[in-house]
């Protein structure tokens, strides 16, 4: 039978992978509001701290994440995702520890803040580059909905359990759930059954520096993976420098409770299901360029319902603005990683997937930085109004490329756009 008369979710091994992304996306998702609240409640840092806090979980996608997808394409994916999981595993797990015998501190908030970015850039490439292991070409888009269904979701459950173990039990608690997330992760990602085609090497290895430079030229060249990259740049940088002061912006500004904070944290993520739900109709309906196009258009502007926030009823401008915003870009997210896991030369996935990310993650420490600088200086609520006004226009990037002449997204491109490095 045909993958595609059995779905997605007939196939074992790409259950096994949703489980296990599932299972760590809930984890992940508490420690978002974790590591912000751990911040401000019990270590008591300022919105500058905090700020500062959430730039340097980017940081490593600046200094290793152009090599990362150079060591994806020269190793097996599945390999790095597990090593990856065990380094997550011990940072997490060594807060509550360090808590629980009265030694945390910042610094050590900090530290763990860059040595689970480090495996984050690592694990993120690979993850991408491997599921077209697990799935074939047909089955990518509706792979990466469901998987962007289930993280979305987990995004729902892991704020609010975050808020709610953070107010019953001490923030601290909710990150050696997440410790243990990544173990189920690693489970599931050994009994996957399909095996990694071995990596083809061809004459002499060229140097790790050439395959980045060729990697970096794929994307730089490409009339559709350019816009595509200075779309997600911008969005990221306002995105990061709104939510990396949203915390204390509801928590000291509007006076929300930790449970509630993690509820009006979700719908965000509540927007991102239906979104990501939304793109298999999306796409068939109004093409998958119109579509993505469309969905940025529509969903940024309703960013400037979060400055809007106040106690009571005002809550729902922070919920309705953040459920729009997570639906739209959700919706650009899927149909963005399907396109590029189909379009782009296997040979270069891991190195493109890599560029595009390093790329696109490169303002998310600028935006934290600047959203915190912003907050000491004027305030919070100041600086959730700039941030989110950058963030209302960005949609007109794809509009006004390539893709927003088209109804779908073009066919996979049969070879690179430049020539192969010489080795």
């Amino acid at each position: 039978m045909k993958t595609a008369e059995i779905g997605v979710f007939g196939q074992r091994d790409f259950r096994l992978l949703w489980i296990g992304e599932t299972v760590s996306g809930v984890g992940n998702a508490m420690a978002t509001v974790a590591l912000p609240l751990i911040a401000v409640a019990v270590l008591h840092a300022s919105a500058m701290g905090v700020g500062a806090l959430a730039a340097l979980v980017w940081l490593p996608w600046l200094v290793v994440g152009l090599p990362a997808g150079a060591w994806v394409d020269r190793l097996p994916r599945r390999p790095i995702l597990l090593a990856c999981n065990a380094v997550s595993i011990v940072g997490y797990a060594s807060v509550p520890v360090s808590a629980w015998i009265g030694a945390l501190t910042y610094p050590q908030l900090v530290l763990v803040a860059l040595v689970a970015g480090v495996p984050a850039v690592f694990f993120s490439t690979a993850y991408h580059a491997y599921l077209p292991t697990v799935l074939a070409a047909e089955d990518l888009l509706e792979g990466n909905s469901r998987l962007q269904v289930s993280e979305t979701a987990s995004q729902v459950a892991g704020p609010s359990l975050a808020g709610l173990l953070a107010q019953a039990f001490g923030a601290v608690s909710a990150l050696l759930v997440n410790a243990a997330t990544f173990v189920v992760s690693t489970v599931c990602l050994l009994l996957i059954g399909v095996r990694e085609a071995p990596v083809r090497r061809t004459g002499e290895r060229p140097a790790l520096g050439r395959q980045v430079v060729e990697g970096l030229r794929f994307v730089v060249h490409d009339r559709y993976l350019r816009p595509m990259v200075s779309y997600a740049a911008l969005v990221n940088f306002a995105l990061m420098g709104y939510q990396a002061v949203q915390v204390v912006f509801l928590v000291r500004t509007v006076g929300a409770g930790s449970f509630a904070v993690g509820l009006l944290v979700a719908s965000g993520s509540a927007g991102g299901v239906v979104g990501a739900l939304a793109v298999p109709f999306v796409g068939r309906r109004l093409g998958t360029a119109r579509g993505l196009v469309l969905a940025q258009l529509i969903g940024g502007p309703f960013a400037l319902l979060l400055p809007l926030t106040t106690p009571g009823p005002g809550l729902a401008f922070f919920a309705a603005g953040a459920f729009m915003v997570g639906a739209g870009i959700t919706i650009c997210n899927v149909m963005l990683s399907s396109f590029r896991q189909a379009y782009c030369p296997p040979r270069l996935l891991g190195r493109v997937v890599a560029t595009t990310m390093v790329l696109n993650h490169s303002t998310i420490p600028l935006g934290a930085l600047l959203g915190g600088l912003l907050a000491a200086q004027l305030g919070t609520r100041p600086a959730m109004w700039i941030m989110t006004a950058v963030l209302t226009p960005c949609g007109l990037i794809l509009a006004l490329s390539p893709l927003g002449k088209r109804r779908d997204l073009p066919a996979p491109a049969r070879s690179s756009p430049v020539e192969p490095l010489p080795h």
